[in-house]
């Protein structure tokens, strides 16, 4: 899972989540909590998308390499 994820994003989860906890702390559980909690999620599912993207592009480059390997084995078989 670390490998989806560079250093950059791992910073903007700690400081979303950070920032988030702050939040609940100063505004206490009030109206504002809701608007934190929103931008909160929002963030996540920004996060959640970007791991998703990030796992299906591997799979996707895994898959092409396979594809790579099949058509090389095809070509070196036609040469010979």
């Amino acid at each position: 899972m670390r490998k989806h994820f560079d250093p950059g994003s791992i910073l903007v989860i700690a400081v979303t989540l950070a920032l988030f906890v702050f939040s609940m702390f100063a505004t206490g559980f009030t109206h504002d909590l809701l608007l934190e909690t929103g931008v909160f999620l929002v963030s996540v599912k920004l996060i959640v998308g970007a791991y998703k993207s990030s796992v299906a592009t591997t799979e996707l480059k895994d898959k092409l390499d396979e594809i790579h390997a099949v058509v090389r084995r095809l070509e070196a078989k036609d040469k010979t």
